[in-house]
């Protein structure tokens, strides 16, 4: 699976979503009443030493180029994280990342909003779609604080994703990761600190989980960048929306979460658009060869959320 192929490198994504739900079983084991952000500082503490040994591919004499934009990416990252975890505790497995898929849909919204582009027909049926699967998903008899969490964490997917564009050229993947971490871990151990000294526990179960969480989510990160490397984005970005059949499978398997009829509606409402507008640049790219700054950028912006 080296993800020189289309077919190896949709098997590498297939595979990389597994991984990225495995990590968020390990969340959803967690423990009623577990110090979330003990978890947090820890699992970014975690990732921060996984990458140690990757610190070849570290601009090491630009180490903090783009500071400001990183720091801010990493915070907003680190909010992020604390809303997926209240998700994933208090929302069926399938359900939170339902929700998390309306990221994409948000890119284009505050493309718009931001950056002032314009969306093609398809991307304002998929903005509106997406945002009416969410609510048949959820259903406003449903919608309470941890439905609002699973939007929070989509709006910093959306958020990180975005402000890519504002980071250095030439930055490598790890770079940015490095740096993410790095830049987290000082607010995120007094987060920790301060949870302590609230009243709450050490779990020493806590370190394993952030210890699985972290490798797994890493996984994740290290199959997209093998799929992106040799293959156009737009020809297998579509296999990224397998997570949420990993997450129904999963969900119904272990912790015996059924989805009903509203969620199976909500969910093509929201994903079947996006794949379509895949569809829609597979069609219009080349049939030979690619733009390699086009394929970096996203391939990067995948890697990143």
């Amino acid at each position: 699976m080296s993800g020189k192929t289309v077919n190896s490198a949709i098997l590498l994504l297939v595979l990389g979503n597994a991984m990225a739900l495995i990590s968020d079983v390990f969340i959803k084991l967690m423990e009623p009443g577990a110090p979330i952000l003990q978890f947090a500082f820890l699992r970014c503490l975690i990732t921060l030493v996984f990458l140690l040994p990757l610190a070849r591919k570290i601009d090491r004499t630009n180490l903090f180029a783009g500071v400001k934009v990183h720091a801010i990416r990493a915070h907003v990252h680190l909010a992020g994280l604390l809303c997926m975890i209240v998700a994933l505790s208090n929302l069926p497995l399938a359900t939170a990342n339902a929700v998390f898929y309306a990221a994409p849909v948000l890119v284009m919204v505050f493309s718009v909003i931001i950056f002032r582009e314009s969306l093609s027909p398809l991307s304002l049926f998929a903005v509106f779609s997406g945002f009416a699967g969410i609510i048949v998903i959820l259903r406003p008899v449903e919608f309470n604080w941890a439905a609002i969490a699973a939007l929070g964490s989509a709006i910093t997917l959306a958020i990180n994703a975005l402000m890519v564009r504002k980071l250095p050229e030439g930055q490598t993947t790890v770079h940015k990761l490095f740096l993410n971490y790095l830049l987290v871990i000082p607010a995120s151990g007094l987060l920790a600190v301060w949870e302590w000294q609230q009243g709450a526990s050490w779990h020493p179960d806590i370190l394993f989980t952030a210890t699985a969480s972290a490798l797994f989510i890493l996984g994740y990160n290290i199959t997209v960048l093998l799929a992106y490397r040799q293959v156009d984005a737009n020809l297998v970005t579509s296999a990224e929306y397998t997570g949420l059949i990993w997450a129904v499978g999963i969900g119904w398997i272990w912790f015996n979460e059924v989805p009903d009829w509203w969620f199976l509606l909500g969910s093509m409402m929201v994903v079947v658009p996006l794949v379509l507008i895949g569809l829609n640049q597979r069609r219009k790219s080349p049939p030979r060869g690619f733009n390699p700054a086009t394929r970096q950028e996203k391939k990067e912006a995948m890697a990143e959320t």
